[in-house]
């Protein structure tokens, strides 16, 4: 029945704030912006973000439905394949992206480097680990 996720649309708190982390920390363009809402070009993924709001008005349910966020971190991991871990992970940094964990060589195969969104969403950045890299 199911075969693929078309899309990831994260709910935030703060619009605002979220939008410049992506648009301008993390440097994804923006495809459509609305008061409420933005769509970022990531090749043949849809990723957007969407204010409360809008987002409850959306699927029909009170905007209180959406608990506000305690203390903690969120529990879905986005995960994105770039070229260079290591060269993103400095670009990012650079930027003012704290990490949580920086470029390390992962048991499955993959260099991961991971670190949060200002709500407290958790992003994997990944690359097949290349016998080069120690």
């Amino acid at each position: 029945m199911f075969n693929k996720i078309t899309a990831a649309v994260l709910f935030v708190q703060d619009f605002e704030n979220c939008l410049e982390f992506y648009r301008d920390k993390l440097g994804l363009p923006v495809a459509v912006q609305e008061p409420d809402f933005a769509a970022f070009k990531m090749n043949d993924q849809d990723f957007a973000i969407q204010g409360l709001a809008t987002s409850a008005q959306m699927i029909n349910v009170d905007v209180k439905a959406f608990a506000a966020r305690g203390p903690g971190l969120s529990r879905v991991l986005l995960c994105t394949r770039v070229e260079d871990v290591d060269a993103a992970y400095e670009t990012l940094k650079a930027r003012g992206v704290a990490f949580t964990l920086p470029p390390t060589n992962q048991p499955w195969g993959l260099r991961t480097a991971h670190f949060l969104d200002p709500e407290g969403n958790i992003w994997e950045i990944a690359q097949p680990v290349d016998e080069t890299v120690k």
